[in-house]
């Protein structure tokens, strides 16, 4: 009896080691990993930039951009969701400086993640939903290093609601001594991913990308909450603005609109 127990005792730490190599996806699931990590990534940001490359920009108020990446004045470039993919190809040209971006931590997350890299970005890993304090640590301390590094943050963050201005962009701002730096696009050459929380706004190939940067918004050190909000709904009122009046000019039309309805 004392035996049997014995036996049983000291096969239950390997019994809990099978369990675990069991319930963990990633060794589960090694090829689709792999596919993910280091197949997908390399293909997803080549053929990324090969269509990027057909776009022809039209430019708006860009000479604002150029003069702080001149001054190497330190920028937080707010940005809506929706019109992330028609932004990062701009983005990545050498031309706009140097730029960190926070990308989510999911699994998906990683081979974005990975593009993003090849695209020739830093990369913070987290999101609204987890890691999101992290990653915005990371990225404070990087800009604080490199004076010459800009960062770009969406102003409605990860999950939405799509068009309502959350913190993150003040708060890298404040943390940094950076400029907010509102920035638009828009293009009626697209398709909408309409089952995807932000609408997202995917450029067709030979498209023209209308972008405009809007006017800096210095944003002080330290702010009480009556400030804090203020800023945050004139950050929220000019993307709001920018965007409305760049899709007049480009002609772009969606059945919801900018922001999600409250």
């Amino acid at each position: 009896m004392h035996t049997r127990a014995a036996v049983a005792k000291a096969e239950a730490p390997e019994r809990l080691r099978e369990q675990a190599r069991v319930s963990d996806p990633a060794k589960r699931k090694p090829v689709r990993r792999f596919v993910l990590h280091k197949i997908l990534p390399p293909i997803g940001w080549r053929a990324y930039r090969a269509l990027g490359n057909t776009w022809t920009y039209c430019e708006h108020d860009v000479d604002i951009l150029r003069r702080l990446v001149a001054e190497r004045r330190p920028v937080v470039g707010a940005f809506m969701h929706a019109r992330t993919f028609a932004l990062l190809h701009y983005f990545s040209l050498p031309a706009q400086g140097r730029w960190i971006l926070m990308c989510s931590q999911s699994r998906d997350g990683e081979a974005m993640a990975r593009i993003e890299e090849g695209l020739g970005f830093r990369v913070a890993r987290g999101s609204s939903g987890k890691g999101g304090a992290r990653a915005l640590v990371e990225m404070i301390k990087a800009q604080r290093e490199d004076r010459c590094l800009n960062s770009c943050l969406a102003i409605d963050g990860s999950r939405g609601p799509r068009g309502i201005a959350q913190l993150g962009t003040i708060t890298l701002a404040q943390k940094t001594g950076s400029l907010l730096l509102p920035v638009a696009a828009s293009t009626d050459h697209c398709w909408v991913w309409k089952k995807s929380w932000d609408r997202t706004v995917i450029p067709k190939p030979g498209a023209t990308v209308a972008v405009r940067i809007g006017e800096p918004i210095e944003v002080a050190a330290k702010l009480d909450e009556t400030q804090l909000e203020a800023l945050r709904m004139r950050l929220e009122r000019t993307m709001v603005g920018l965007h409305t009046e760049l899709d007049a000019t480009t002609g772009y039309r969606d059945t919801h609109p900018l922001q999600a309805p409250a």
